[in-house]
Parts: structure tokens; C-alpha cells; sequence
């Protein structure tokens, strides 16, 4: 039997969901489990999230909330300027996660060993895109961890030969697309469908050697299964604004 590759989206401290998403997809000790980043913030249980996925083989990307907790508490102390903004992002509630003791310096270790982006041969997972007009060695967190409209815009495939999976921006903020679905652009999947949104609440895990999507929502009892070109909605990329969108995620 093949191993299966499995992606999973943003996750936004919804450790329940996670599980009930990994019991699931039921991964096999042969079975390789990527994770796009933004494990944190927004949901009740970041710490928990953080200290599975530390704990677990699986290898995890720096997400732009991750990113965040490093400009803030990476430097041995708080920094000031970036921590309302954090904070009005979801961060309070991963403090809340951690207690008393605050955010652990081991976790924030981990954080900063995360990798940007993940080249699997045939598919590149990043947190939120690449810049379509620089070059991928000239890329930095802030294209890899933050970009949107330009990426999601793109008219041609950034790489020939791979294809782009993503989080960071919930799908259905994208043109024509509905809650829990994902969206396909030109050489990209965005995968994250909104975990933590009451206008969605699902969690998504996406078999890519199968084609098979896995969902579990955070709101309502809810689990399913289903093939990818059932899921999958086509985003045109003339239908994307080239301004910035509210950030919600």
C-alpha cells in the first residue's frame, strides 16, 4: 500500500477539532502528515495544538501567527509595537491557553526552527503564497507567511511543474466561494476553510496522493469525507482585488 501525503490547513488553536480531524483521515505510521502553519491563536486550546504537533513526527511551516509571537516574545522580551496588534488577531486567547506562566520558551524555540515553505517534489506547501514577480530565493516570511491578493491573482502557474498548497486566507473571502469549500487558482489549492469562523467552522485535511478531502467542523457535530473535485471551487483571478482585504487570518 502507497504511504498517503495529507495537508492540513489552519488549525487556530482548535485542538478538539484537530483530533476528531485526525481520527479521521486515521493516518498509518507509513503515512506523511504536513502542517501549513497558524496553529495558534483565535481557538480556546493553542497551547495544546503546540505541544501535539511539537510531540508528533509531523513537520509544520511558520504561519503569519506564529511569525507574530516570534516579533513579540523571540527577543527575550515583549515588544511593545507589535503586541496590540497581536493580540486584537487572537492572541489573547493563546495566552489564556497557557495560563498563568505565560507563553513556554520551548514552544517559542520550536517556533523559530518552523521552515517557510516545504518543497515535496510535485507540491510546495507554504503558509500563505509566493510573490509571483520575484524569484522563490529572494522570498522572505513576509511573502511566504502574509501575502494574498497578489499570489491568489496570478494568470499563470508560479512553478511548471508543481502545484501550490496553502492556508492563511479563508476560502470563503475568495470571489465564488462558499463556506467549507476549497479554492483553486492558477497552479494553487487553498485549503484553509475557516476553523475558527462561525461563518464556517471546518477544519480541512487534504489527501493529495488519493485526492480525497477530510473535514471536521469546530461549531457543530459534524465530520466528513469527500473526492477533492467535489470540494474544490475555481477561483478567476480578474475577480481578485488587487487591495489588500481585511486580514482574517
Amino acid at each position: 500500500m502507497t504511504h498517503r501525503r495529507i495537508v492540513i490547513g489552519d488549525v487556530h488553536g482548535h485542538y478538539d477539532t484537530l483530533m476528531t480531524l485526525l481520527e479521521a483521515i486515521a493516518p498509518t505510521s507509513e503515512d506523511r502528515v504536513y502542517f501549513l502553519g497558524d496553529l495558534i491563536d483565535r481557538g480556546p486550546r493553542s497551547a495544546q495544538v503546540v505541544d501535539f504537533v511539537m510531540q508528533s513526527p509531523y513537520p509544520c511551516l511558520l504561519g503569519n501567527h506564529e511569525q507574530m509571537v516570534l516579533d513579540i516574545l523571540g527577543h527575550g522580551e515583549i515588544y511593545g509595537p507589535a503586541l496590540q496588534a497581536w493580540l486584537s488577531s487572537g492572541g489573547h486567547t493563546t495566552i489564556n491557553s497557557y495560563g498563568e506562566d505565560g507563553v513556554r520558551q520551548e514552544h517559542i524555540e520550536w517556533m523559530r526552527t518552523l521552515p517557510i515553505y516545504m518543497d515535496l517534489g510535485d507540491t510546495f506547501l507554504v503558509h500563505a503564497g509566493v510573490h509571483p514577480q520575484i524569484a522563490l530565493e529572494k522570498q522572505t516570511s513576509e511573502q511566504f507567511c502574509w501575502i494574498r491578493n497578489e499570489f491568489h491573482s496570478i494568470e499563470k502557474p508560479y512553478f511548471p511543474d508543481k502545484l501550490i498548497i496553502t492556508g492563511h486566507t479563508i476560502t470563503f473571502t475568495l470571489p465564488g466561494v462558499n463556506p467549507g469549500k476549497i479554492a483553486q487558482g492558477r497552479g494553487w489549492l487553498d485549503i484553509d476553510t475557516g476553523a475558527y469562523h462561525p461563518k464556517s467552522g471546518w477544519m480541512t485535511g487534504l489527501d493529495i496522493t488519493n485526492s480525497m478531502v477530510y473535514q471536521v467542523n469546530s461549531y457543530e457535530s459534524l465530520v466528513r469525507q469527500l473526492p477533492l473535485e467535489e470540494a474544490v471551487v475555481k477561483v478567476e483571478p480578474s475577480k481578485i482585488s488587487r487591495r489588500r482585504p481585511m486580514l482574517f487570518s
